[in-house]
Formats: structure tokens, C-alpha cells, sequence
């Protein structure tokens, strides 16, 4: 609670103003009110509540009513209602200044996190006044769905409260970037990650999740969170249906195409000849592609296709006698498996290598 000679700074003349506007029953002057709203900010950012202020100013007004005469009491409370409404303006003013200016240093934090901006030292001193410590281990997720998603969504809040009841304060961030959900956890505590994918998935409506790997240290944070945009990024190329991936299981990928040239000419070599094939390329590939992912069981290829056995069997043979590779071979079959795999990843035939 706010003492009188506390509040007294943010009283000054609130007494005689009163007196003066009540013994002629006139509306505070525009002056008048923009010193109260003046007052109300100065109190808020001295840090002193609205609540207690409104007492103090209630308070006050009690000591002016006794000097009053009887028509001058009945315009007291018109003028004290002026007043606290301008006062607490101004106090709300200041308030919705420093959210603003605090949303601001946390978006400006958060993008210098996740991209590795700023020093080291700086970043890990501003990091600790939001919950992290990045001397330890940390992993990123990142969700997308359907739509984009901000800060103050509906799905955002749903899913930082269910966070908060499920962990309490375990040096969790939970944010956005570029319409994605990102959460950050410490790198020994899975099950965090774990069950923001899950809620994640929920709330966006069957969207997707990846999440990074555990590294430690300032740019850990950058690291784990570039390897989930490049998972998202890979499940998109390589049509992968899982909703939560980890990069952890998709390291194969990245290594096949650290070469992106000899890939290259692996795919054209291999797969070029698809091309003569009437229709292109793509109908092939994609014939080669759910051949595999269902592991070389012509029948069940044929039903996710909705091809009959013997069209797809015609397909398999086809494939053979353009690329000179038989599917049903087994170290041809991996020479096949690598190219297309290798193609989805470099996008071809839709984009030339």
C-alpha cells in the first residue's frame, strides 16, 4: 500500500483543483487534466500501482469535502471522477509504453539468438533475464502449420499455458519467427520438446514439427534451430509424412548431398534416360519412390498407386530397359534408391541440375 507521503509527489494541487472546480461546479480544464495524465505516467513508471494511487486520490478528496459548502459538495464527485479517469489514462499510458518497449527488447533478443547476432557475452547476460542459460545445452523445435502464427495468437497462448502447467519454470522460451511456433528447452530435458510437439501438432491442426539437436554454448541455440528449419525444409522435398521429425534422423540426407555436383550427375546419369519415357520423368520417379518406401513389394505399390500388379509390374520393367538398372536388383536397387533420393532432394526433374 502507498503511504500519504509516498503519493503526496503525484497529488501535488489535486486538492485546491478540486476545491476550485467544485465551488463552481465547472469540468477540469484541458490543462488541468493533461498534468493528472502527466502524473499517472510518472507513477507508473516509478513503479507504483494504479490501485493504491486511486485510494490516495479517493483518500484526499474525503479531507477537501468538510470545507465545501452544500452545492459545492454535490459537484466534489463529478470532479474526482474526472480526475482519477485522467489520471489513470496517463497511468495506463506509461504501462502500455513499457509492454511495448519490453516486447520490443524481447523480439530484438530473439531474433539476435536465432541468428547468432550480437556478442556472445552481451547475448548470454540478455539471455538469462529470459530464462536461459547458454552456458548448458540447448535444443530447438520449430512448429508450422497451415496458417502463420504470432506472438499473441490464440494457439501461441494456448500452448506457452500448457507448458507452463505441465513444467512450471524450467528455462522455457517459447516464441515465434516467420509465422513458426519455436520453442527452447535445456538439452537434458527431452520430454519438453516432446510435449510441445505434441501440443503443437494439436493446436495447428495437424501441422508439422521438427526439433533440432542438443549443442551447447551461445551459438547452440543457432545451431539446433537451423538443423529443425532444414528438417522442415527436407520434409517438404521429400514428401516425408511423419508430424514430428528429428534431425538427429535425418543426418543421412545432408551427407548425400554435401556434394551437390557428384549427386547431380549421379541422378542425370542414372535417371536422365526417364525422360524419353512418355509423360516425362516424374511418373517413373514417383513410380520408384513409393517402391521402395513400401520395400520393393510390387502389390502394395500398386494399391498406393491405384495401379493395377501388372501396370506396375510394366512400370518396373520399363524403368529397367530405359536406365539399364532392374529395381528388383539388389545393388541396383540401391544405385536406384540413392538417385531418387537424391533427386527429390535436389528437386529435379521439376528444376535443371
Amino acid at each position: 500500500m502507498v503511504d500519504r507521503s509516498t503519493a503526496e509527489e503525484y497529488l501535488e494541487e489535486y486538492a485546491q483543483v478540486l476545491a476550485a472546480a467544485s465551488a463552481t461546479g465547472r469540468r477540469l480544464t484541458r490543462d488541468e487534466l493533461e498534468a493528472l495524465r502527466a502524473r499517472g505516467e510518472r507513477a507508473a513508471e516509478a513503479g507504483i500501482g494504479l490501485r493504491a494511487l486511486v485510494r490516495a486520490h479517493l483518500s484526499a478528496a474525503q479531507e477537501v469535502r468538510p470545507a465545501l459548502c452544500g452545492v459545492a459538495t454535490g459537484h466534489l464527485l463529478a470532479v474526482v471522477e474526472q480526475a482519477v479517469d485522467a489520471f489513470a489514462e496517463g497511468h495506463e499510458r506509461a504501462q502500455r509504453a513499457a509492454i511495448r518497449q519490453q516486447e520490443a527488447a524481447r523480439r530484438e533478443f530473439i531474433d539476435d539468438l536465432l541468428h547468432g547476432r550480437s556478442d556472445p557475452g552481451r547475448l548470454a547476460e540478455r539471455a538469462e533475464r529470459f530464462g536461459l542459460l547458454l552456458s548448458y545445452a540447448h535444443a530447438v523445435a520449430v512448429a508450422e502449420g497451415p496458417e502463420p502464427y504470432d506472438d499473441g495468437y490464440p494457439v501461441t497462448r494456448s500452448i506457452e499455458s500448457s507448458l507452463l502447467t505441465r513444467f512450471g519454470d524450467r528455462r522455457i522460451l517459447l516464441t515465434t519467427k516467420n509465422g513458426r511456433l519455436i520453442c527452447v528447452a535445456p538439452g537434458d530435458e527431452p520430454d519438453v520438446l516432446s510435449f510441445f510437439a505434441k501440443q503443437a501438432y494439436a493446436a495447428t491442426d495437424g501441422g508439422r514439427v521438427a526439433i533440432g539437436r542438443a549443442h551447447t554454448g551461445v551459438g547452440g541455440v543457432v545451431h539446433s534451430y537451423e538443423e529443425a528449419l532444414n528438417a522442415l525444409d527436407l520434409a517438404a522435398r521429400m514428401d516425408l509424412e511423419d508430424p514430428v521429425l528429428h534431425a538427429a534422423d535425418l543426418l543421412v540426407y545432408p551427407v548425400l548431398t554435401r556434394d551437390r555436383q557428384a549427386m547431380a550427375d549421379l541422378v542425370l546419369s542414372v535417371l536422365g534416360p526417364l525422360q524419353q519415357a512418355r509423360g516425362g520423368a516424374q511418373p517413373l520417379m514417383d513410380t520408384l519412390a513409393v517402391y521402395f518406401d513400401t520395400g520393393c513389394v510390387a502389390a502394395e505399390a500398386a494399391r498406393r498407386l491405384s495401379l493395377s500388379v501388372r501396370a506396375m509390374t510394366y512400370r518396373l520393367e520399363r524403368i529397367h530397359r530405359l536406365t539399364g538398372a532392374d529395381p528388383g536388383d539388389p545393388v541396383n536397387r540401391y544405385t536406384l534408391q540413392t538417385a531418387v533420393v537424391g533427386a527429390r532432394l535436389l528437386g529435379w526433374p521439376e528444376e535443371p541440375l
